[in-house]
């Protein structure tokens, strides 16, 4: 009974998997072109959701369980919070890569949508750059934060407030 249980597990979750794969597949291939017609083209909407892809990174980095404890519904919500900043850190690389045409496809529901290949290029140009002067920002914020730290324990130290009581007495 086991074993079976675990096999209709595993269908039934492959089907919702390809279920969801197809389902947004073709939210993208019919929204894209929309998108891409749009004034500003497809380097305007490759900018925009490589924006989203940096701040979901950076709110999920900053949203991640990091501290033990607290409550069941705490955890929960910054579970849950996780989740969407993830969502929105990936769903826009997933929606262009399902909005390009398939290799190995025949039908004509897999052609070329026309600025694609632009909108991705916008994308990973602002993602990666704006996703580095985010990176350097933070690394600037944090050594100016050791900085200020060290500052503080030198000033004590001067003071013999940085000494052990062994040392005080």
């Amino acid at each position: 009974m086991g074993i079976a249980g675990v096999i209709l597990c595993l269908v039934v979750g492959t089907g919702l998997i390809l279920l969801l794969t197809g389902l947004w597949k073709r939210f993208a291939r019919e929204t894209l072109p929309t998108f891409v017609g749009l004034p500003g083209g497809s380097w305007a909407l490759g900018a925009a959701l490589g924006v989203i892809t940096v701040l979901g990174v950076t709110a999920g980095l900053r949203c991640a369980p990091g501290v033990p404890g607290g409550t069941r519904l705490t955890r929960a919500l910054r579970s849950a919070g996780t989740t969407l900043c993830c969502a929105a850190a990936f769903g826009p690389l997933f929606y262009l890569l399902s909005g390009l045409r398939a290799r190995n496809c025949r039908s004509g529901s897999c052609a070329y949508l026309p600025g694609t290949g632009t909108t991705l290029l916008a994308y990973v140009v602002t993602a990666g750059l704006l996703g580095w002067s985010v990176h350097r920002w933070t690394r600037a914020r944090a050594a100016e934060q050791l900085a200020r730290e060290r500052m503080r324990v030198r000033r004590l130290r001067k003071k013999g407030k940085g000494k052990s009581r062994a040392a005080r007495k």
